[in-house]
């Protein structure tokens, strides 16, 4: 299901996660590195622009260029967070990009990371999922989810997954929140094995510009409200747990990324 891959060399990118970062999260299909702005946001940039609709969902984007994700996302938001880390995901099916790092790793279908990690109560949540339309829909999604659930889920005696080089983290806890108006969403975590545990209603507030989107819960705020123009979010709350993973849903994922599309 998985191989091991040999350590590459990091440069320096000012990461600043609670845990050590893996050098590679690789299953036969799909690789995971650490995202790294040097290498990899003006490539992801340069696709997403004709993307929008990636970050529809999403409280931030589109960026109009590498310059203003790193200054608004990676170093405002990422970096300065000891609780947030992000992947690079390479499709390793498709031909490699000429700007693959590590050296034909595969064609760059987007991105996605941890966040609101908390090492004190063993739990993380998978989110800034940025994957290019082209390779949604696909065995993308869910062999980059299931590396990401086996590294975080799994115990170090596991046997089942050896696509790191660094222990799994042995969480008991990992949450998945979405838009509650993006039911795609929804029902990719629930397929992967993720419970319903919640709606979270009015939990953020939006920029004004999502608001052609369709992307709020529809309703307007109250006169008085402090920002009339944000658009109102209500969010899905789902979560799985380690008793879960170790009762089934681990072989279900498993199953699910040896499918083919």
């Amino acid at each position: 299901m998985s191989t091991t891959t040999p350590a590459m060399p990091l440069l320096d990118y000012n990461h600043n996660f609670c845990f050590s970062v893996p050098n590679a999260l690789e299953s036969d299909r799909i690789l995971l590195t650490p995202f790294i702005p040097e290498i990899h946001t003006l490539p992801f940039v340069t696709q997403a622009v004709r993307f929008p609709e990636i970050y529809d969902g999403l409280p931030f984007g589109p960026f109009e260029d590498a310059d203003e994700m790193n200054r608004d996302f990676v170093q405002g938001r990422i970096q300065k967070d000891p609780g947030m880390v992000l992947f690079a995901i390479y499709d390793k099916t498709r031909p490699a990009d000429a700007d693959a790092y590590p050296a034909g790793a595969g064609a760059l279908a987007g991105v996605i990371g941890y966040l609101n990690t908390k090492p004190a109560q063993l739990q993380t949540e998978i989110g800034f999922v940025m994957i290019y339309p082209s390779f949604q829909r696909t065995h993308v999604t869910s062999n980059v989810v299931g590396l990401l659930l086996h590294y975080a889920l799994d115990v170090p005696s596991a046997d089942s997954f050896s696509g790191h080089n660094t222990s799994p983290l042995a969480f008991r806890r990992v949450v998945w929140q979405a838009n509650n108006s993006n039911k795609a969403s929804v029902r990719c975590a629930e397929r992967l094995g993720f419970k319903l545990e919640a709606i979270l209603r009015w939990d953020r507030v939006l920029p004004p510009r999502k608001k052609s989107l369709g992307v709020g819960n529809g309703i307007n705020p109250r006169v008085g409200d402090p920002h009339p123009e944000g658009v109102g979010r209500d969010t899905a709350l789902l979560a799985l747990c380690w008793d879960d993973w170790e009762n089934g849903e681990r072989d279900k994922v498993d199953i699910i990324m040896q499918r083919v599309v």
